[in-house]
């Protein structure tokens, strides 16, 4: 397990399923500072710290739900691949949608995987525990680039 606290952003507009990542991460002891924008507005505001979340911290790892409402999830992943200061963040797409241009498209618009719910949350524990590894054990990540003037 990673020294530090890891930053995670979620962007998921179902308060259940919230409390349910919320309770399934707590119970897996994983150090993680949990962080939730209610759509893509707010998530992509949190990104780029405006307005409200002007001193909000970089995520470490973000789990974005697809359907959501006023920017839907496929949009802010393009948006933030195509981010100079963001498309370094992983993203974790955890929705219910079954259609496979869905997993297509987030694939194609750079998500680092695709997770359907209903979801065995034991197993999405593990996920996060396997993809907490990685991104912070495995992978050298470049440091966070500061927005072009």
């Amino acid at each position: 397990m990673n020294a530090r606290t890891a930053t995670v952003l979620v962007m998921e507009d179902n308060p259940t399923d919230v409390l349910i990542m919320r309770e399934a991460l707590a119970n897996a002891k994983l150090r993680i500072d949990l962080h939730v924008a209610q759509d893509g507005v707010e998530g992509l505001e949190f990104l780029r710290r405006v307005g409200a979340h002007a001193n909000a911290p970089r995520p470490d790892l973000i789990i974005l739900d697809l359907n959501m409402p006023r920017i839907d999830g496929h949009q802010v992943l393009a948006e933030m691949k195509a981010d100079h200061a963001l498309r370094d963040i992983p993203v974790a797409v955890l929705t219910t949608s079954n259609a496979q241009d869905d997993v297509a498209r987030a694939y194609g618009a750079h998500a680092n995987c695709f997770i359907r719910k209903p979801v065995d949350f034991v197993r999405f524990v593990d996920a996060v525990k396997n993809i907490e590894h990685f991104w912070f054990h495995v992978v050298t990540l470049p440091p966070a680039r500061p927005r072009p003037v």
